[in-house]
């Protein structure tokens, strides 16, 4: 099964993304190389190994045994500064612009 520019394109009429005809291509290009590796290893032999644990329908997460948290905190209790009902954090240095510093 290969993808074809009319599948991209339709994918991204549905995801509602404007792709030019060159991006088109590339990602063709993309999707087709992985599918080539997914097609290498559906080929591998995995009769000989144990399933994975927790892997299908029982998920990966186990019961919670611990005690319940109560999810209501008064908020100046655990924040900085609050307005409004909102918690107020200080500006990350990394998008501080050259006149801020």
């Amino acid at each position: 099964m290969a993808v074809t520019s009319e599948d991209v394109r339709h994918v991204a009429t549905l995801a509602r993304l404007g792709i030019d005809e060159a991006r088109t291509a590339s990602l063709v290009a993309e999707l087709n190389t992985i599918l080539g590796h997914m097609e290498v290893l559906s080929k591998v032999d995995t009769s000989r190994l144990d399933p994975v644990v927790g892997i299908g329908a029982a998920g990966a997460l186990e019961a919670d045994h611990g005690p319940s948290v109560a999810l209501t905190r008064d908020l100046t209790k655990i924040a900085p500064a609050i307005r409004d009902g909102f918690l107020l954090v200080p500006r990350l240095a990394t998008h501080e612009t050259a006149e801020e510093s």
